[in-house]
């Protein structure tokens, strides 16, 4: 499918698939979603721990940088699972250029690092920032109690209604441990109620830049 470098509404890059009219981050701001979704109402509940988390959608590996910065800021000790089953390109990496966006050009080698790194391979990023990188599709996580907080930034359900269903939200139940949490960008009714059905209890929050909510569901 054709893919290309777009400006989001707050400066920042994404990528776009043009068949799908589908983007890997909000065309209303990739950045700001990426925080107000993922750290804002996740990685901040967990404070002076050590913490494990799940990515399903790995994709530019935005998520994974903000996380490693925010880490730093909070004394945190983070194991990093990301899950991908189509990688991006190198080449787009580098023109996404999320490093000198976030004013952290000295992470530049670090941001390369994750995405230089040998699938399946656990590796040190920072010293509080390890990274496995997992190639397959997310119906093959058979994880059992080992994140405390997943991150499920995939591709929207207009498109990949599969990637939103109980099946998969059991999958991500199991996987994580108890009193756990799961952040999305999503919103819909179908969502929420999917989430609830496998055990999950599920809030409405305020949603990112041109969303009016989001979910966020706690394992209980």
């Amino acid at each position: 499918m054709k893919r290309r470098i777009i400006v989001t509404g707050d400066g920042s890059k994404t990528i776009q698939i043009e068949d799908w009219d589908e983007q890997y981050h909000s065309k209303h701001g990739a950045i700001q979603e990426a925080y107000h979704v993922f750290i804002e109402h996740g990685l901040r509940l967990f404070k002076s721990t050590r913490i494990s988390i799940l990515e399903i959608g790995f994709g530019t590996g935005l998520n994974a940088l903000i996380t490693l910065l925010e880490v730093e800021k909070l004394n945190l000790q983070v194991n990093y699972v990301g899950v991908e089953a189509f990688p991006v390109s190198f080449a787009e990496v580098k023109e996404l250029d999320y490093c000198t966006q976030l004013n952290s050009r000295e992470h530049q080698g670090s941001f390369e690092k994750m995405h230089k790194s040998e699938w399946e391979s656990q590796v040190s990023i920072t010293d509080g920032f390890q990274l496995k990188k997992q190639l397959k599709d997310f119906n093959s996580i058979n994880d059992i109690n080992l994140f405390n907080l997943v991150y499920f930034d995939a591709f929207g359900a207009r498109v990949q209604p599969e990637l939103w269903t109980e099946d998969v939200f059991l999958k991500m139940y199991q996987a994580m441990k108890q009193e756990g949490v799961l952040v999305t960008y999503a919103a819909k009714g179908s969502v929420r109620r999917a989430l609830q059905a496998v055990g999950f209890k599920v809030e409405r929050l305020p949603g990112p830049p041109g969303k009016r909510e989001m979910l966020r569901a706690t394992k209980i």
